[in-house]
């Protein structure tokens, strides 16, 4: 991704010991726009990503490339096993001691990972399994009403109603603890890097921007070997699996088992990616909208 004059500049005023946050849906530019500082600037580029974590997709998940990691350091890019699973807390851990090294460039379309950074994350026990396939049970047989219903008060007033996982998230909590999701947000601790501590730039990517992005860059994957990653996977592969989350995994299995063409693999993925990114902006623009903003004519 070629970057404009504007946005250089841009990053040559920027302070060179604190950190940076990029955030954006994905096929935006973010990872061109963090190698472009690291080199300029110094600094380490940080992945945010949930499924860039995993180690057996780089290239279907679009983790930098090796050429990449060797014009800057990069952590926290597929050193996870896609067996194991990984949450926002797991991230967290592992990135409070990179806050004390060389300064962070933090980037990826992770928006729970910004927001528990920067806004603190509630400390809510995991939830067991069986109570999950409980919630999953009663959504199906009663509807969302029925969980509405058992809600606590005080959750209930301050959740989205209409949303699922939302509810389902809620009466999860409410479950396994006796104690509403409200309750447990409210002993939030501090957060390890508030958001006016840094140097923080959202990517504001409009769909018809965006959607030529998103289908010219799986035809790339394809091209960069991500059907041959695919066979790699197809032994051991499992839609239960946490990397199993990959957009395009499954289509490219299938593809593999004789189940799809490949056309079709490609376009059920870039599908899937567009409706990704819609869900992506959706989070950005309810739970980020203090983040300056990124257009496609600043960086292009």
């Amino acid at each position: 991704m070629a970057l404009s004059a504007q946005i250089l500049s841009r990053i040559d005023t920027l302070d060179p010991t604190r950190a940076v946050l990029i955030a954006g849906p994905t096929a935006s530019g973010k990872s061109a726009l963090a190698l472009a500082i690291a080199e300029r600037q110094g600094g380490v580029v940080v992945n945010a990503d949930a499924i860039q974590v995993f180690d057996d997709w780089r290239v279907l998940t679009a983790r930098p490339s090796p050429q990449d990691e060797t014009r800057a350091q990069h952590l926290l890019y597929g050193h996870i096993p896609g067996t194991q699973p990984y949450s926002v807390g797991d991230w967290l851990r592992e990135l409070l001691p990179l806050l004390d090294g060389p300064r962070p460039i933090i980037t990826g379309g992770t928006g729970l990972y910004f927001t528990a950074l920067t806004e603190g994350l509630a400390r809510i026990p995991a939830t067991p399994p069986e109570i999950r396939a409980e919630a999953e049970t009663r959504l199906a047989s009663h509807g969302l009403s029925a969980l509405v219903a058992d809600l606590d008060a005080e959750s209930a007033a301050h959740i989205d109603l209409q949303n699922p996982m939302r509810v389902m998230r809620a009466w999860e909590v409410l479950r396994a603890t006796g104690r509403g999701i409200r309750a447990w947000q409210a002993e939030t601790p501090p957060p390890l890097l508030p958001l006016a501590q840094t140097q923080a730039f959202l990517f504001d990517a409009p769909k018809d921007w965006l959607t030529p992005r998103i289908e010219r860059r799986f035809d790339l994957m394809l091209e960069q070997g991500a059907l041959e990653e695919a066979r790699a996977n197809l032994p051991g592969w499992s839609p239960t699996l946490p990397s199993a989350k990959a957009i395009g995994a499954a289509e490219l299995i299938a593809h593999l088992r004789g189940e799809i063409t490949l056309s079709e693999a490609r376009d059920r993925a870039t599908v899937l990616t567009r409706q990704f990114a819609k869900r992506q902006r959706t989070w950005f623009n309810s739970r980020m909208r203090d983040w300056p903003r990124l257009t496609p004519e600043d960086v292009s």
